[in-house]
């Protein structure tokens, strides 16, 4: 006889034993696959009010248990705007909304305001297969009982996607572009792999940035004090008031990453006459770099590539990371040895006629994604033959 599954509806992560969240997602050492899903990342979020009432994210977790067993759990949330998700359906909305149809509320089960591939139906290890089912079909009743017009999964992996298309989500895919690790012991053997124009022009970038006339610094863990965080709040207030309008995570939300999270942060600071004045954000996973934000008080030429790319690859070669995700958008990053990848994400609507025309779309986008990825990897930066001028 098959154990019976309840599934619960959480209006925040206090609702739920810390340790057994992180169990499902795989990060009782803290630092696997990444720290997005941690139970500290998402209750910073909470806890500071980035996420919560008057944001257009309310939590709406979900809890999987078999008897008195949490065996699978998801961060999903109430949206009533598509902003801070980085999977654009604002023409989807626009479309149903023009027909006279009520797009918002939505569920959207996301790491908020972070594009970044991860696993987002978090279960036991072994309990993969029954406890995504639980959850999808938790998250698609309670979409369908409350009238909602969809649910969205985004940023999952591409094992989750392919579940998720066997239990009739509509799969979507995207694209960002990834830096990968091939073994490099040095940033000169990553060098080494790119034609001979390419390296050069990193190699000029990097000279024009470091001549800025200051010096570059790399914090992590207990290197990092709360006044690198104000001045990283001054960088990112800037960063967000010019591309959203208005930051999506508070103050308090850097106060919360220095008090749980700091091990897993690189902070690159720029300093001139002892002041900063330009940084960029990365979390750090189990193989992987994530880079988040970056902001400045002053422009200087190629800074940005410095502090956001080239740093990040010196960290990831001296700690043996495997990748380096860079966050959404950005085909500047490929010149840089960021080479396309697939991302997924799932979708279920209400309304079957709008359904539809979503599958069709998203068949004619999956065709150009898988093809504009073909092209901008032959356009990379990489040596095509090893006999290539090595000049």
């Amino acid at each position: 006889m098959e154990e019976t599954i309840e599934i619960q509806v959480l209006g925040s992560l206090a609702q739920i034993d810390p340790a057994a969240w992180d169990a499902c997602a795989r990060a009782g050492d803290g630092r696997a696959p990444d720290p997005f899903t941690t139970h500290r990342f998402l209750s910073a979020l909470e806890d500071s009010g980035s996420v919560g009432p008057g944001t257009g994210w309310q939590p709406r977790h979900l809890a999987a248990y078999a008897g008195d067993r949490l065996i699978a759990c998801a961060p999903m949330y109430a949206k009533s705007h598509s902003q801070g998700e980085y999977v654009f359906d604002h023409s989807w909305a626009h479309a149903f909304e023009r027909a006279g149809g009520r797009y918002y509320p939505k569920l959207q089960i996301a790491v908020p305001f972070t594009p970044v591939t991860g696993p987002r139906l978090l279960t036991l290890p072994g309990l993969e297969t029954t406890g995504q089912s639980a959850l999808v079909q938790g998250a698609v009743q309670l979409a369908a009982d409350n009238g909602v017009s969809s649910l969205h999964v985004t940023f999952c992996t591409g094992s989750e996607a392919e579940a998720g298309r066997q239990m009739g989500l509509m799969h979507r895919t995207g694209q960002q572009f990834h830096w990968l690790n091939r073994g490099y012991a040095t940033f000169g053997e990553f060098l080494s792999d790119l034609s001979s124009r390419k390296r050069k022009a990193i190699r000029k970038e990097r000279r024009t940035a470091q001549g800025f006339g200051g010096e570059l610094r790399q914090l992590t863990g207990d290197d990092l004090k709360p006044q690198h965080w104000d001045a990283f709040w001054t960088f990112y207030q800037d960063t967000g008031a010019r591309k959203w309008g208005s930051p999506y995570l508070t103050r308090d939300f850097f106060d919360r990453v220095h008090q749980t999270l700091r091990d897993d942060v690189l902070l690159v600071l720029a300093e001139r006459d002892g002041q900063p004045v330009a940084g960029a954000l990365n979390f750090v996973g189990a193989d992987t770099l994530f880079g988040r934000y970056w902001g400045c008080v002053e422009d200087h030429p190629c800074l940005h590539f410095e502090a956001c790319y080239y740093q990040a690859m010196d960290f990831a070669i001296a700690r043996g990371l495997q990748k380096i995700e860079a966050g959404a958008q950005g085909e500047h990053k490929l010149a840089r040895g960021y080479l396309p990848v697939q991302t997924h994400s799932l979708h279920w609507v209400a309304d079957p006629g709008f359904a539809r025309a979503v599958e069709q779309f998203l068949v004619a986008e999956r065709k150009a994604v898988t093809e504009d990825i073909a092209i901008l990897t032959d356009y990379g930066p990489f040596r095509k033959t090893q006999t290539e001028d090595d000049a």
